[in-house]
């Protein structure tokens, strides 16, 4: 049975939640890329949302959706890191106990980072599928709620206000470029622009060694990758979630896929450039730009999912 999607209401209603608590993150133009491009290109930097990350968003409407008692009970997060870090800092906002489950190769920033909010962490291997067989377990074993990190409902609608604030703060935008991973934020940004505006052009953009949007909208059907590996740990899933393929299907219109050589090249743009730290996974918009895979079409956006990344790991990367 196909899932329901999340109407506008839904998103508004994550909006109101999130007024007092979240940050909304600017609208910048990219004058150095637009100059490049020859076209006029705007970036949302979540980078400068709590956590670091766009993930704040959907972890908080999670939780505020959940009853007392749910939350006493405490909250379980499997996480490759960013997700982990919103979910610690909401679950500390509403005064509770969070456990984050991360991949034995977790990097430093976001394991320290889940840990300054106060989670307790625990490592399991380095799948999806590890991380989240550990949190069952502990779900089971404590009676405490699990967070999923994108194939929910109500994460959907927390990720889909950044699609309604750039309508928002650019009402004529054209073009609309997401970030992949397990799907929860390209799912929630499509459905808040293309419900408020179907004409825009919505593209998801994931590694090529991780392409699992792009596999399953060969297959018609989610479809799990024998293995994934890329510089954007955060966008790693061997499987799209159930939930936003069902979006992805209603509202994105294209998916493209670009190499790690390319996401360096689009971190030190920003950087130089745009004075942005923009984390791999977060970067993966622009090197899609950077590197001819999506062609502007009317004022584009790419959406820079996060800046989670310690300074050893930016510096390695970007002197390789």
């Amino acid at each position: 049975m196909t899932p329901e999607l999340v109407s506008i209401g839904a998103i508004h209603a994550a909006a109101d939640t999130l007024k007092t608590v979240a940050v909304r993150t600017p609208l910048l133009r990219a004058s150095a890329l637009s100059d490049e491009l020859g076209a006029s290109i705007f970036l949302k930097p979540e980078m400068l949302q709590r956590s670091g990350a766009f993930k704040f968003r959907g972890a908080y409407s999670f939780l505020a959706g959940l009853s007392v008692v749910e939350r006493a009970r405490g909250v379980i997060a499997p996480s490759s890191g960013n997700h982990g870090q919103a979910v610690a800092l909401a679950a500390r906002l509403f005064g509770v106990r969070a456990t984050v489950v991360m991949p034995t190769t977790v990097t430093e920033a976001k394991r320290v980072g889940a840990e300054r909010y106060g989670a307790r962490i625990i490592l399991a291997g380095t799948t999806t599928k590890d991380r989240m067989d550990r949190a069952v377990e502990l779900v089971e074993s404590e009676g405490a709620t699990l967070v999923p990190p994108f194939d929910d409902a109500r994460i959907i609608a927390g990720q889909g206000t950044v699609g309604l604030e750039i309508v928002d703060d650019l009402p004529d935008v054209g073009t609309v470029l997401v970030p992949v991973g397990g799907g929860g934020l390209s799912a929630g940004v499509a459905a808040a622009v293309k419900q408020l505006r179907p004409g825009v052009r919505v593209v998801g953009v994931e590694p090529s060694n991780a392409a699992k949007l792009t596999a399953a909208r060969a297959a018609g059907e989610p479809v799990t990758l024998q293995s994934t590996h890329s510089i954007a740990d955060g966008l790693m899933s061997i499987r799209i979630g159930t939930v936003p393929f069902a979006h992805h299907e209603a509202f994105i219109d294209d998916v493209v896929t670009v190499d790690d050589s390319a996401i360096v090249t689009a971190m030190r743009h920003l950087l130089d450039r745009a004075k942005l730290v923009a984390e791999p996974s977060g970067a993966i918009t622009v090197a899609a730009l950077l590197d001819g895979r999506v062609t502007p079409r009317g004022s584009t956006v790419a959406i820079l999912s996060g800046g989670n990344i310690e300074w050893p790991g930016l510096k390695a990367l970007l002197d390789a």
